[in-house]
């Protein structure tokens, strides 16, 4: 399909409401373009727009005294950063980077908060949403102490690859070494391990996925784990309203 006639991409928590509630908070959603390394949130500083990624994503990270960021998570067009709102909690956990440079829709956190007392579906897809994010904190903390670098930045490839929705982005030796929480001489390495099976094409900071099955039979199992998880919850059936 042509980029001409490939359709818009959508938030898929906005797109798989019900309409009502879709038409009662897409007005107050206004369009922002969201630019690479842009900081838009901090730990326990209180959140005043929530985003709702199109075709941008942002990388959660925690920072703990001088030591470089480590990435926690990454929010493409199937989330949005600021989902404890629905839990009555407008604190950040972490610091919210932008990854991926593109659009997004934001809303303020007075608006969002009025709007979950009229919608229920809404607050209730925020809630999946939200164990959706603890699952995938939990299994990167696992990932990091159990695998090795290589399949894990094949794992770490694929899952910005499904958020930047194009086959090449950029990111430097020093960056992907932050976000796994190594050595940048272990992610030369690995990256180049993978370009030399023909997995990837790396030069300048600029990464193109060439065979993306290969890349996900070299990713270890938390891709796999991450992405069923994911699906099952947003197509099983519907947890207790409250």
């Amino acid at each position: 399909m042509s980029a001409a006639t490939s359709p818009p991409i959508v938030n898929l928590l906005l797109d798989g409401l019900p309409h009502k509630e879709r038409n009662r908070v897409m007005p107050l959603c206004e369009p922002v373009e969201l630019v690479f390394g842009s900081i838009l949130c901090e730990p326990e500083r209180p959140f005043r727009y929530l985003y709702f990624p199109l075709d941008s994503f942002i990388s959660l990270v925690a920072t703990l005294g001088q030591h470089h960021p480590l990435e926690l998570g990454l929010i493409g067009n199937e989330g949005m950063l600021g989902a404890t709102l629905a839990l009555g909690v407008n604190a950040a956990p972490s610091r919210a980077v932008v990854q991926g440079s593109g659009s997004a829709l934001r809303i303020s956190a007075s608006q969002l908060r009025q709007i979950l007392r009229e919608c229920p579906h809404l607050l209730r897809t925020l809630r999946r949403y939200l164990y959706v994010m603890l699952t995938q904190l939990a299994q990167n903390a696992a990932c990091g102490h159990f695998h090795e670098v290589e399949p894990r930045l094949a794992r770490w490839l694929l899952m910005t690859h499904d958020r930047a929705h194009a086959d090449h982005f950029h990111l430097t030796h020093e960056y992907l070494a932050d976000m796994l929480g190594v050595r940048r001489s272990g992610v030369t390495i690995a990256a180049g391990a993978l370009q030399l099976r023909q997995l990837i094409h790396y030069s300048r900071g600029q990464i193109t996925i060439l065979d993306r099955s290969g890349l996900e039979a070299a990713a270890c199992e938390c891709y796999d784990l991450l992405s069923a998880g994911y699906a099952r919850l947003f197509s099983g059936p519907a947890l207790p309203m409250t």
